[in-house]
C-alpha cells in the first residue's frame, strides 16, 4: 500500500517500487499483498507490473469492497454486492496483468449487503476459475465463521502487532485461534505499527497527505506514551544483536504456525532487514517480556 498512497506519498518511486517487489521475489518472499483501493488501482497495476514474466514466483492476493470515490479526499464507501464484485474482480485481473487471483479478500464488510451474499458470488468465482482462494479482512469470528460454512476461508487478514493485539483478544475464542482451529491463515497487516515499533519515527516528519498525521496514535502525546513499548523492544532487540522491526515482526510470527504478517516497505534495505526477521527465533524471556507490554494510548483510526 505504502508504494501508492497514504504514506509519504511526496517520496512515491514507481521504479524503485518495482525493483523491490522483484528482490522480495529473489529473496524468496512470495506472497504479495494489494487492493484495488491502494491508488485508486495505482498498486495493483504497480504489482502487475513487477510480476510480469515471472507470474509464477508470485502468490497474489488482492481486495475488494471499499470504493473509491475521490482520490485526493480520499473519500470511500463500502460495496460488497455480488454486482459490484463481478466488475471488481474483472477490473483487478485487468490491472494485474493475470489470469487468476490467488486470493482474493472482502476488503471490509458491507453492512448493507448480506454476507452469504457476497460470499456466495466469490465462490462462484473460484469455481469460475478466477479466483484460487478466498479471504475476509478485519471480520469478527462471527463473520468468519459464517463465511466458511458456505466455502472455505482460506486467509483472514487483520492488524497484529506489539501495540494492536485484538486478534489475540477471547483466549480460544480468539480469531487467530478461530484460524487456527479450521486451517485458516492469520495474516497480519501492519506488523510495524505503521512504522512506530521501528523506534525511528517522529512525529514531525509526517507530511500533511500521510494519514498517520491524523491518526491519534500517532498524536504527539501518545507517540510520547507509546515510547515505552519501544523502549522494550529495543532492550530485547540489543539482547538479540537485532534490529526492533526485526523483533516486531518475530513477535508475530510466534503467535502461531499459521501467522504471515505482511511488513510493507519501499525501500530495498528495509526489506532486506524485514526478511531477516524469518530467521530470529524469540526465547521464553524475550517473549514473556513483549508479551507484558502495556497497551498502547490513542485508537487505532
Amino acid at each position: 500500500m505504502g508504494m501508492s498512497w497514504l504514506y509519504q506519498e511526496s517520496a512515491r518511486d514507481d521504479a524503485r517500487s518495482v525493483r523491490v517487489i522483484n528482490e522480495a521475489l529473489d529473496l524468496g518472499v512470495n506472497m504479495l499483498d494489494t487492493a484495488d483501493l491502494y491508488g485508486g488501482g495505482h498498486n495493483e497495476s504497480l504489482v502487475g507490473k513487477a510480476i510480469a514474466g515471472r507470474r509464477d514466483d508470485a502468490l497474489v492476493a488482492t481486495k475488494f469492497g471499499i470504493v473509491l470515490e475521490d482520490l485526493q479526499a480520499r473519500s470511500a464507501h463500502r460495496d460488497n454486492s455480488p454486482g459490484y464484485l463481478r466488475s471488481a474482480v474483472e477490473a483487478s485481473l485487468r490491472r494485474l496483468g493475470v489470469d487468476v487471483i490467488d486470493l482474493y479478500y472482502v476488503h471490509r464488510i458491507d453492512p448493507a449487503v448480506p454476507l452469504a451474499d457476497t460470499w456466495g458470488a466469490m465462490a462462484d468465482l473460484v469455481d469460475q476459475g478466477k479466483v484460487r482462494y478466498l479471504g475476509l479482512s478485519e471480520p469478527t469470528v462471527g463473520q468468519a465463521a459464517e463465511a466458511h460454512s458456505i466455502h472455505p476461508v482460506t486467509a483472514v487478514q487483520s492488524e497484529l502487532s506489539l501495540w494492536t493485539r485484538d486478534a489475540l483478544e477471547g483466549g480460544p475464542h480468539s480469531m487467530v485461534r478461530w484460524c487456527e482451529d479450521v486451517g485458516a491463515s492469520f495474516v497480519p497487516f501492519a506488523p510495524l505499527g505503521r512504522g512506530f515499533l521501528t523506534g525511528t519515527l517522529h512525529s514531525s516528519q509526517f507530511e500533511e497527505t500521510d494519514f498517520r498525521a491524523a491518526s491519534p496514535r500517532f498524536h504527539r502525546s501518545a507517540m510520547e506514551a507509546n515510547q515505552r513499548i519501544v523502549d522494550v523492544i529495543r532492550e530485547v532487540a540489543d539482547r538479540r544483536s537485532a534490529t526492533p522491526a526485526q523483533v516486531a515482526i518475530a513477535w508475530t510470527l510466534a503467535q502461531g504456525e499459521r501467522v504471515v504478517p505482511i511488513p510493507g516497505t519501499k525501500d530495498p534495505r528495509y526489506l532486506r532487514e524485514n526478511v531477516a526477521s524469518a530467521d530470529l527465533v524469540l526465547t521464553g524471556q524475550d517473549l514473556a517480556e513483549l508479551d507484558a507490554l502495556p497497551a498502547a494510548q490513542g485508537s487505532r483510526y
